[in-house]
């Protein structure tokens, strides 16, 4: 398991990640999104990352189904709803994200867009 990278969503010690990890282990939550780095590539279908809580102990496997970098501008409405976090719009999701990134999101922002599975409960 230590082998395994984490899988970061929200902060450590946070409400957010309180929320984000339950929403993982009830099964409501299969898709996370970040901001895409100039030279980052998206992890593959297939890696594994080692999911925390928000005091950082492990919980989970998560496995990547899918992933791509795309403008936010193509986020659907099915991607948002996949987040778990009650996403009723894809604008509801850009503001959450604005928020959670202090910055804007404009349609060319780019962004990582992951699909994953829960494989196990540590």
């Amino acid at each position: 398991m230590n082998e395994l990278p984490p899988f970061g969503l929200g902060h450590p010690g946070t409400e957010l990640r309180r929320q984000l990890v339950a929403a993982v282990l009830a099964g409501e939550k299969t898709a996370t999104a970040g901001l895409a780095e100039d030279d980052e590539a998206p992890p593959r279908s297939g890696d594994r990352f080692v999911l925390h809580d928000a005091e950082e102990r492990p919980v989970g496997i998560v496995e990547v189904t899918e992933a791509r970098i795309l403008p936010a501008g193509e986020i659907d409405l099915d991607f948002a709803r996949d987040e778990g976090e009650g996403f009723q719009s894809v604008e509801d999701w850009r503001i959450a994200h604005e928020r959670f990134f202090e910055r804007s999101i404009d349609p060319d922002t780019r962004i990582v867009a992951i699909h994953f599975r829960l494989v196990d409960r540590l």
